[in-house]
């Protein structure tokens, strides 16, 4: 039986259940303020009625926003940001609902995840910004391209998750009340480290550290409902057909064996956005910033360089050479004449 089958009928189970289990799991809540055991130098902004992690390098070079992507956060850029922060203001951020940040009720959806980076990038006073997402996170970055598309000077995504046919049944399913507070509250947190797996391609990444980490991720309150919001907020059918807009340039970074966001998703995206170029990177799966940390760092190295490049300098003005002087002669003296001297007061007399 295929993973995806098998995941069918497992969801088909849940629901001839769902009427026993949803007095068992009981109501999905949310979370705000502060998560015991977050890190001491760990900076907090309030944007939109939550609290968000960042970490900003604060340097002077053209700003760069990462997003990443679902059950993830900013740690997922560790390999990127040093690749970068020699010539770029480089911004991370937990998104709400992940990481450290606030887990409040409401709006997960691309739309309302770009709004509040908007604003974050407002209290940051950064004008304009290349985004640079991951995954789920790529849509998060599309909706912000098409809201305010004079902000953004290109973007880069790696293995986009940004089309409806992307999503699983359980994904579909979970949009029904109830129904979607059964699956999560039964399988969000079971066995994280089979989940993992099938974004590697080389399984020596999927270390007993990261699993751990994970499990922290999914301990922390208030995960599991945000998770189930954001599934929710993942309808993607109205701004995929607006893809074609988006005229800013697009590095689509994308490892060849991904078994979540599909390859043929990369090259369906790439001849939608007008000014796409896809990179893929062999022997990789989800993670190109991990499994292909040197290329693909290499790859977004060069593709963000044209920000760093003004405008070019104007050509010299060609100013001609004034014209030469006109001679003035000089005026004929007279020889005295023989027998005569000459007035020494005023030497033309005769």
């Amino acid at each position: 039986m295929t993973l995806s089958a098998l995941v069918a009928w497992r969801c088909l189970l849940v629901l001839g259940l769902g009427m026993v289990v949803g007095t068992v799991t009981g109501c999905l809540g949310f979370h705000r303020g502060a998560i015991e055991g977050e890190p001491r130098d760990a900076s907090f902004v309030e944007v939109a009625g939550a609290r968000l992690r960042i970490e900003d390098s604060g340097g002077e070079g053209p700003p760069v926003l990462l997003i990443h992507g679902f059950a993830s956060s900013l740690d997922a850029w560790k390999t990127v940001v040093p690749a970068l922060v020699d010539r770029h203001r480089v911004i991370a951020v937990d998104l709400k609902g992940f990481g450290w940040s606030d887990r409040p009720a409401g709006d997960y959806s691309p739309r309302a995840q770009a709004a509040m980076l908007l604003e974050l990038l407002d209290q940051l006073k950064v004008e304009r910004v290349a985004l640079v997402a991951h995954s789920w996170g790529s849509s998060v970055a599309l909706a912000l391209a098409l809201q305010a598309p004079e902000r953004v000077t290109r973007i880069a995504l790696y293995d986009a998750w940004v089309y409806e046919e992307q999503l699983p049944t359980t994904f579909l399913m979970a949009r029904a009340s109830g129904v979607g507070e059964t699956l999560f509250g039964l399988y969000y947190r079971e066995r994280p480290e089979d989940k993992v797996a099938l974004a590697f391609y080389d399984e020596r990444f999927v270390t007993q550290e990261l699993v751990d980490t994970i499990n922290d991720q999914l301990d922390r309150p208030g995960t599991t409902a945000a998770a189930l919001a954001a599934v929710r907020g993942q309808r993607f059918s109205e701004m995929q057909a607006m893809y074609r807009k988006i005229e800013q340039p697009v590095l689509l970074l994308w490892g060849r064996e991904d078994r979540v966001t599909l390859l043929e998703f990369g090259e369906r995206l790439s001849l939608e956005l007008p000014n796409a170029k896809l990179a893929v990177y062999p022997q990789c799966g989800h993670f190109p910033m991990i499994e292909a940390k040197n290329p693909s760092n290499r790859d977004l190295r060069a593709f963000l360089e044209a920000d760093l490049v003004g405008p070019p300098a104007l050509p010299p003005v060609a100013v001609p050479a004034p014209p030469p002087p006109t001679p003035v002669p000089e005026p004929e003296i007279p020889e005295p004449a023989r027998g005569d001297e000459a007035d020494p007061e005023n030497p033309f007399a005769p």
